[in-house]
C-alpha cells in the first residue's frame, strides 16, 4: 500500500452561504465518506477541514505575511490522507469525496524513508 494525500480545494465563499441543515448535511456526507474508504479497501490515515484561508499566516523567505500565499477561487480546506494499492486505487477513493463547490486533488506522498 501506498499513502496518497487528498487535498480537497472549494471556494470557500459558498461555506459562508449554507444554512445550518446544509452544513450538517455536509458533515454527513464526509462521514459516509470516511465509511466508503474502508468498503473499498483503502484506510483513512489521517483527515482533517482547515480553518479559513482569513486565519492563514504565509511564510516566504524571511517575511511573514497575515492571509494565503495568493487570491485564489479555490482554497485548501480540509485532506485525507489514505493508504490506498495504487493511484487508480486512490483516484476511486477521491471521486467520492465530497466537495460540492470545487474538487479534490490527489498526490502521491514521497517516500523518504531511504533518505
Amino acid at each position: 500500500m501506498a499513502q496518497y494525500m487528498i487535498l480537497i480545494y472549494e471556494d470557500e465563499s459558498r461555506f459562508q452561504e449554507m444554512t445550518p441543515d446544509q452544513l450538517q448535511d455536509l458533515f454527513a456526507a464526509h462521514s459516509r465518506f470516511a465509511g466508503q474508504i474502508g468498503e473499498l479497501g483503502a484506510t483513512m490515515v489521517a483527515g482533517d477541514a482547515l480553518e479559513p484561508s482569513s486565519t492563514a499566516t504565509t511564510v516566504r523567505d524571511d517575511i511573514v505575511t497575515d492571509g494565503p500565499f495568493a487570491e485564489t477561487k479555490e482554497v485548501l480546506g480540509g485532506y485525507y490522507l489514505v493508504d490506498a494499492r495504487d493511484l487508480d486505487h486512490a483516484l476511486q477513493v477521491a471521486r467520492l469525496c465530497p466537495a460540492p463547490y470545487g474538487g479534490v486533488e490527489v498526490r502521491p506522498v514521497m517516500d523518504t524513508g531511504g533518505m
